[in-house]
């Protein structure tokens, strides 16, 4: 194989999730940012309907989207199932996090392309933009805990619909040791050559 693909190759297997509280608070630039993005938004898309869409927050923007989505948990659980201990995780989730994108996709309107594929196109966008994190020496996490797939989140994001939130990605950098790559079942029981 060719340089090219050992590249890639070795940012793919070196790729890992690292969490929002293991990041230690260094702020990525803006700039950096949008170049992740940019990069995103070469993902495959069928029909060109690029249904991804991002809600970038970071500064006080992220400080207060922290405090709404744990006010947005409070609110909508029954009181038996509310924990003050999630409520605390989620209002300061962004506390050593330099941003957090909010990765949403945004359903074509009247479109005869599956809603499917537009999810998938939206998650190979999280991928470019997982792989290019791997690539700049940042740290990442795909999150979709908390209200991120919650009828609340689509009201406060004041997303249509048949939109979905597909993953909250927590950035910055993190002076972690890096784990190695574990994969519990092996490729050969994931493949079948015909």
């Amino acid at each position: 194989m060719n340089q090219d693909f050992e590249t890639i190759a070795r940012i793919i297997k070196d790729r890992r999730t690292t969490k929002a509280a293991a990041m230690n608070g260094q702020v990525i630039p803006d700039t950096a940012i949008e170049q992740l993005l940019q990069l995103a938004d070469y993902a495959p898309t069928h029909g060109r309907t690029e249904p991804w869409r991002f809600f970038v927050f970071t500064g006080a923007g992220l400080k207060q989207f922290c405090q709404d989505h744990a006010q947005l948990y409070w609110d909508h659980t029954a009181e038996e199932n509310r924990k003050e201990q999630t409520f605390e995780n989620l209002a300061h989730a962004g506390d050593m996090v330099s941003h957090l994108v909010v990765a949403v996709m945004r359903r074509t309107p009247e479109t005869k392309i599956p809603l499917m594929e537009e999810y998938a196109a939206t998650a190979a966008a999280i991928q470019n933009v997982l792989l290019a994190v791997e690539a700049s020496g940042m740290a990442a996490i795909w999150n979709t805990g908390g209200m991120a797939l919650k009828p609340a989140m689509k009201t406060y994001l004041k997303l249509q619909e048949e939109d979905q939130v597909v993953g909250f990605l927590y950035l910055g950098y993190s002076d972690q040791p890096r784990k190695e790559a574990v994969r519990n079942i092996p490729l050969t029981e994931k493949i079948v050559w015909a």
